[in-house]
């Protein structure tokens, strides 16, 4: 999902700096509720754990170029359900962050893009699990066909602005559609692997009883909504 530096020339980058400020305008709203519902302890723990699985998923798992991005395995519907929504969003932005200054320099430049991308589709998301995912069931409970469009939403929010800042940036050129479909094509193996992992994860937290009223997780992992 790393747009590559010089896809979107500079003149046209004001507008990332536009859509990561409402992104991040947005999250500061998400990190007050969850702040006001578990408290700041909470928050601060849930987002370390976070933070370090995004930089595992930046720099371990395999992650290839393709086309005009990078297929990384960024296993957004995952951290939501088992870390909540603001938490995942400060991990995912912080672990890009730290990624481009100690590793990937010569990504920081697109950092705006990047974390664009990888933020509105997991409010998306969120937005869209209150749709498909009943109150009266807690996320433990989840179905596959429920993970899947949870996976969908997310990946497919990714394909979509990483499309949108290729064209963008480059215009309606032959080369550069083939490049767009060719990252679409390969990225969505992981819409393949993310549900998979979902469930096998929530499996792993119902045997966890001890973290059913702690701070290590979101409420709504144990919890149905009242």
């Amino acid at each position: 999902m790393h747009i590559e530096v010089g896809v979107v020339e500079s003149a046209k980058m004001v507008l990332s700096y536009g859509t990561a400020a409402a992104a991040f305008g947005y999250l500061a709203k998400q990190i007050w509720e969850t702040v006001k519902d578990k408290g700041i302890l909470s928050l601060v723990v849930r987002t370390l754990a976070t933070m370090l699985l995004v930089l595992s998923f930046f720099e371990v798992l395999p992650h290839h170029p393709v086309g005009v991005s990078e297929v990384h395995f960024i296993l957004g519907s995952t951290l939501f359900l088992i870390f909540g929504l603001a938490p995942a969003a400060i991990g995912l932005a912080a672990g890009l962050l730290i990624q481009g200054l100690f590793f990937a320099p010569f990504d920081l430049p697109n950092y705006a893009i990047n974390v664009t991308t990888l933020l509105v589709p997991l409010f998306a998301m969120a937005v869209i699990a209150k749709k498909v995912i009943p109150n009266n069931v807690a996320y433990k409970d989840l179905s596959y066909a429920q993970t899947v469009k949870l996976s969908v939403a997310y990946q497919g929010g990714i394909i979509s602005w990483v499309a949108f800042w290729a064209v963008y940036g480059q215009g309606f050129g032959a080369e550069n559609l083939a490049s767009v479909a060719s990252f679409a094509v390969a990225y969505s193996t992981v819409v393949l692997l993310e549900p998979v992992v979902d469930i096998a994860v929530l499996a792993g937290a119902k045997t966890l009883d001890k973290l059913q009223n702690s701070g290590f997780v979101t409420t709504r992992l144990y919890h149905a909504e009242v």
